[in-house]
């Protein structure tokens, strides 16, 4: 078995109010040195190792992700 970690982000020139907020919130809480912040998702699939990047990009292309808003990198870890 493989562990593979897809990340999911808004794309750059997609608002994103929810990480918006976090960076006021930060500004209120008097954290600096923050410029942006942008809010996804996070997804850890443990794939059978006969499963390819190929076959994990289409998974994360059409079922984690919306591919007109949103962008997404995909790796495999070790365990």
């Amino acid at each position: 078995m493989a562990r593979v970690i897809v990340d999911v982000l808004p794309k750059a020139e997609i608002l994103d109010p929810q990480g918006q907020a976090v960076a006021r919130a930060m500004g209120r809480l008097g954290v600096g040195g923050v410029a942006d912040v942008r809010q996804g998702k996070h997804f850890e699939l443990e794939v059978d190792d006969t499963v390819d990047d190929a076959a994990l990009e289409h998974i994360a292309g059409t079922l984690l992700a919306n591919p007109v808003i949103e962008e997404w990198v995909v790796r495999r870890v070790s365990s």
